[in-house]
């Protein structure tokens, strides 16, 4: 059995001697291949783990099945204490990204040990609390090693990754590229090379497939380099064992020279390359560049709104606050109305045009005006469709400038649906459908409404979007509803009578409301997982759609009053990588 000096572990090395000794005399040695399970979701814990050199990845089941990329695990770092210690099943799976290292301890041996030996325990309940708050005992969950590949030889590879490096030069991130030549380094000398950098590209070619399968078999993410003016093969990446390939942590970077005439929709990369995520890097454009760095870096910053009917212009506010503060977005996700300002930010929208399109499409005349004898709702639905169709187009979620999803509630199922490709303004429709109200969208044999219903505020789908800070912007707390409304209602020809057509009756509050509220109860924890919270001051009913400047100056000066709060360094992290 190879001998173990425990103590070089960072989560031992406060340990006393004899414990370690103790330790050591129980411990069982083995590897684990690249691709290989180590536990399962679900699985009984039967043993304490610690990473002796390479990495392992965790995830888990998220409401609408897809695998859920937790954090990552590297050499040091403890695996399977948590379910150990409270004698519950591991709550995610955990799988090898390289071949990896590791050391067991069996759940026996584990028990005696931390009960004859305080200190271990000690360290270990300090190792717990660190990952409870969302950190790690070395803060190295974030993915540090990135296959760059090129998947046409007219992309000038070496002149992109220059590009990118001293992107993350300039944030003060240690970033090496290694080419061809790294590709029989060991796997001791590869941890070497990732512990002194912060970000790692391994450039390859994907027509040097033998290069460009080790590349990926030893990324911790792969980035595919894609021009804007080709067509993909499909499948795009060849058959391979790769962790990072099998589970999907795939990004496709479109290639734009300028000018060049598109010979596939972005979509179709992303198909083809069975990717998460799609990033544009245009000609000129050095905020595209400095973009993809924050993300390589987690310095991304993410923005998420909720809904909440006319309530919602406060958005618009809140978003010109923090651009006035040179706080930039590299992510955008929302929920109903919510999702339509994130929608226009994430397609560059400047703030004039941003407040000018939802006056026109909200203010001037009221799309929620087509009333109808309800079947299925109140409203025909027709008047929003054309907006949407106005303002969004034919664009498919990945043809936009940034990274965008937005969530609506899938009835039939049970689940959130998070949108991440498609038609934009179908995914809009569905996440913006208030029950009762606008007609449901049918998406096979699912029906598809309000996001609101079943997720108001979907930070937790934009933590696992990207691995950066998040700011959010809430605006459901409380006077969303007015109670004299309520109180000995005319009928609705009486309400016509005095209100005309345009403007919605109570019932579009009530019904409005009622879709939030199912939320309400899970709405405190959720908006404990934005680092940064906006809470617009607002006496305004939800269905209050003539009063823009209310809302827009709520949203402003909420934002305003919690930057100007910041320390110097919380506010620099939000501006990581602003030129």
């Amino acid at each position: 059995m190879p001998s173990f000096n425990l103590s070089r572990l960072p989560f031992l090395d406060r340990v006393e001697g004899a414990v370690l000794k103790a330790v050591e005399a129980e411990v069982e040695w083995f590897c684990l291949p690249a691709g290989a399970t180590l536990f399962s979701e679900g699985e009984t814990a039967d043993a304490f783990y610690l990473v002796r050199s390479g990495a392992l990845a965790a995830f888990r089941t998220a409401a609408d099945g897809r695998a859920e990329l937790i954090g990552h695990i590297r050499q040091g770092e403890p695996i399977g204490e948590m379910a150990l210690v409270e004698d519950r099943p591991h709550s995610a799976s955990v799988y090898a990204l390289r071949d990896s290292e590791l050391v067991r301890l069996p759940k026996s041996a584990f028990e005696t040990l931390t009960r004859k030996h305080p200190s271990l325990m000690r360290e270990l309940a300090r190792m717990m609390m660190f990952r409870l708050r969302g950190g790690s005992l070395r803060q190295r969950s974030d993915p540090k090693i990135f296959a760059l590949i090129a998947t046409s030889p007219t992309i000038d590879l070496d002149y992109r990754s220059r590009e990118l490096t001293r992107a993350l030069a300039a944030m003060g991130a240690r970033a090496e590229v290694l080419g061809e030549e790294a590709a029989n380094l060991s796997a001791q000398r590869f941890d070497v090379i990732e512990a002194r950098h912060d970000v790692v590209l391994l450039a390859a070619r994907l027509a040097d497939s033998d290069w460009a399968q080790r590349a990926m078999a030893r990324a911790d993410r792969i980035i595919i380099l894609a021009r804007a003016d080709a067509r993909p093969s499909t499948p795009l990446l060849p058959e391979s064992p790769s962790p990072a390939a099998r589970l999907k942590l795939i990004d496709v970077v479109m290639v734009h020279h300028g000018g060049d005439r598109a010979a596939a929709r972005p979509a179709d990369w992303v198909e083809a390359a069975d990717a998460a995520r799609c990033f544009h890097w245009r000609q000129g454009r050095s905020e595209d560049v400095r973009m993809l760095a924050r993300m390589l870096y987690g310095r991304s910053v993410g923005l998420v709104l909720s809904g909440g009917g006319s309530r919602a212009y406060a958005h618009v506010g809140a978003v010109r606050a923090f651009q006035d503060a040179k706080i930039h977005f590299d992510f955008f996700g929302g929920a109903s109305m919510g999702a339509i300002i994130a929608a226009g930010a994430a397609l560059g929208w400047e703030n004039a045009e941003l407040e000018d399109r939802m006056r026109a499409a909200f203010v001037t005349s009221s799309p929620l005006s087509d009333w109808t004898l309800p079947v299925v709702s109140m409203i025909k639905g027709r008047k929003v469709d054309k907006r949407l169709a106005e303002h969004f187009g034919e664009l498919d979620i990945t043809d936009m400038a940034r990274p965008f999803f937005c969530v609506s509630s899938d009835l039939t199922a049970g689940v959130v649906r998070v949108h991440r490709t498609g038609l934009l303004r179908q995914a809009l429709r569905a996440s913006l459908a208030i029950p009762g109200l606008l007609p449901p969208v049918v998406d096979g044999d699912s029906v598809l409404v309000d996001g609101a219903v079943f997720n108001n505020f979907p930070v937790k789908e934009m933590k696992s979007f990207h691995r950066g800070p998040n700011i959010g912007s809430d605006v459901t707390r409380t006077n969303t509803i007015c109670a004299a409304d309520f109180v000995n209602p005319p009928g609705f020809f009486g309400w016509a009578l005095r209100h005309g057509l345009s403007e919605p009756p109570p019932i579009a509050s009530l019904l409005l409301r009622a879709a939030t509220a199912g939320s309400l109860d899970r709405l405190a924890a959720t908006r404990d997982a934005a680092d940064l919270l906006v809470l617009p001051d607002l006496d305004m009913d939800l269905r209050e759609w003539r009063r823009f400047d209310d809302a827009v100056e709520a949203g402003y000066s909420a934002a305003t009053a919690l930057i100007k709060a910041l320390a110097p360094e919380d506010l620099a992290r939000f501006q990581a990588g602003v030129a």
